[in-house]
């Protein structure tokens, strides 16, 4: 993309708007989609601001990163707003990759055209986010325009071609939709041999959101790996010496799993980075995950955090907010939102 020329981010954020408005796609949409994709317009650029870094040598602007931290910053205004959680999480998930329309046709790091557009369906709804990308680029005064729209276009067919353009691609079984989402070399069409090993549920959510108390109606019977058992076992507080509380952790988990036996991995597991270190462990052992995520209210997560018998104070606590990257449906062989 050529950097566009409207002046500043509200100017563009306004022209994006005007020109949603007057895309005949929009205007057909149903209110509850207007509603998802209008707000998303609104607050895609949420995160230019603070992102912001200035070449020395050329003094060209750039925002690196500014759209997956303009979704945790949306999602935390949203969160704070009362919106609806289904609601909430298509706007933050389209911010997280409103660009990725723009370049999907030429491949990228994140894989073919094909990967993208299957991935993208199984974590936004296609035509809006292809909608919110024409509106972004029509939004811009740059010189690759056309070409940015075309890309669009194109990935429109492709996920029509794909059967994937409003609904999520099909594959074979769940464990072949993983399999390839996570790299392997596999066709969505076909089932993926798979090697016997633990069922294990992994846990996700903040602090006080619950997690305890719904593993303890739901598997009463199953033994659960946490970084708090392991803080106990160990003595140590929390932010105190956490390698050896995750090596004391991943050696439960790891006697487990040679052993194939179910179990709770019990932990916040709130970015990627850390779930993709469990995840990984897990399914080097051939594991069947479930990834169940839970949240409450911020006044009741800070009231019930507070009533703990805890060493994590509530201002902590909100600090892990900015990194508050929900799981997405990608990320193991099912993914539930218990909210």
């Amino acid at each position: 993309m050529e950097n566009h020329g409207e002046g500043d981010v509200w100017t563009h954020t306004m022209m994006v708007i005007d020109a949603l408005l007057a895309l005949p796609e929009y205007q057909a949409a149903s209110r509850a989609d207007q509603e998802i994709v209008f707000l998303a317009a609104l607050l895609h650029d949420i995160a230019k601001y603070s992102t912001t870094v200035v070449d020395p040598d050329t003094g060209a602007i750039g925002h690196p990163g500014h759209s997956r931290k303009g979704a945790i910053d949306a999602r935390i205004a949203l969160w704070d707003a009362g919106m609806p959680f289904a609601v909430r999480e298509a706007i933050c998930r389209m911010i997280a990759v409103h660009q990725v329309p723009f370049f999907a046709m030429s491949g990228s790091r994140r894989g073919t055209p094909e990967f993208i557009a299957r991935e993208l369906s199984w974590q936004v709804s296609l035509p809006l986010l292809c909608l919110l990308a024409e509106a972004d680029i029509r939004g811009r005064i740059c010189d690759d325009t056309q070409r940015v729209l075309d890309n669009i276009e194109l990935l429109r067919e492709l996920a029509r071609e794909e059967g994937c353009y409003g609904q999520p691609r099909a594959f074979a079984d769940a464990h072949t939709a993983l399999s390839y989402f996570r790299g392997a070399d596999v066709h969505p069409d076909y089932p993926l041999y798979r090697t016997p090993g633990s069922r294990v549920v992994v846990m996700s959510g903040l602090p006080a959101a619950g997690k305890n108390t719904w593993v303890a109606r739901h598997h009463p019977d199953l033994p659960v790996v946490s970084f708090d058992d392991a803080r106990d076992a160990l003595g140590l507080r929390h932010g105190q010496n956490e390698g050896a509380v995750a090596h004391h952790a991943v050696d439960a988990a790891k006697a487990l799993l040679r052993e194939q036996q179910p179990f709770v991995w019990n932990a916040t597991n709130l970015s990627p980075l850390m779930r993709k270190k469990t995840l990984d462990l897990l399914f080097a052992y051939g594991a069947d995950v479930t990834l169940v995520y839970l949240e409450q209210p911020r006044a009741a997560l800070l009231r019930r955090n507070a009533r703990r018998d805890t060493s994590l104070t509530n201002h902590a606590l909100e600090a892990m907010l900015l990194r508050w990257d929900l799981p997405l449906p990608t990320e193991a062989h099912a993914v539930r939102y218990e909210v």
